[in-house]
């Protein structure tokens, strides 16, 4: 898998905060019982890693990757707990070649033309837009598309199930990242089923 195919394996790719570990293989299960294979973990908790290697290890449906990636560590840390793919919210180069180093596929943060422009100078086409609302959202990713046509992104940051579709309605987007298929009440409440309806409902987007 690269960067390109993992933007088409499903059209919203869940953004996941875990606190307890032990939540992490029964929250995938949900997921990918709801029709969403990617999921990103985010390495915002000391929890994160082991979710990142359970999931990997035991939900063999899961395609899941470390998210908020931001320096060469987590990247080679993330990598040996099992994750298939990595997710930062920018780009520098020592981040970039760190994350080209693991040989896993990854989505680099952007949100300016410059940004993409540099990826794209190294064969990179395949990006993460955030903060996608704050950056100009659906509006900003139509005006990119004319002057480059070959970068194709995955919006993340204040989108919705109200907004998804307009994103994912543009040549250049192929998937979106969502907070809302995880909330922090149903995770708590051990509420999977719920989960697994708002996989479901995510997953009909396209």
């Amino acid at each position: 898998m690269n960067a390109t195919e993992l933007l088409d394996l499903c059209p919203v790719v869940p953004v996941v905060v875990l606190h307890d570990a032990a939540d992490a293989v029964p929250l995938a299960r949900a997921l990918t019982a709801g029709g969403l294979r990617v999921i990103e973990i985010t390495l915002r908790t000391p929890a994160a890693l082991e979710a990142v290697e359970r999931i990997a290890g035991e939900v063999e449906d899961a395609v899941v990757g470390a998210g908020t990636v931001v320096t060469p560590e987590q990247a080679a840390r993330a990598a040996e707990a099992g994750a298939r793919f990595l997710v930062s919210p920018g780009c520098t180069d020592r981040l970039r070649r760190a994350m080209t180093d693991t040989g896993l596929p990854f989505l680099a943060g952007v949100s300016t033309a410059s940004e993409a422009m540099a990826l794209l100078e190294h064969d990179i086409t395949a990006m993460k837009f955030f903060p996608a609302k704050a950056a100009g959202g659906p509006a900003y990713l139509k005006a990119l598309a004319g002057p480059l046509p070959q970068a194709r992104f995955c919006p993340t940051g204040g989108i919705t199930p109200e907004t998804a579709g307009e994103y994912l309605a543009l040549p250049n987007v192929g998937c979106v990242g969502g907070t809302w298929l995880t909330p922090a009440d149903a995770v708590r409440a051990k509420d999977w089923g719920r989960i697994e309806e708002l996989a479901r409902a995510a997953a009909a987007l396209r």
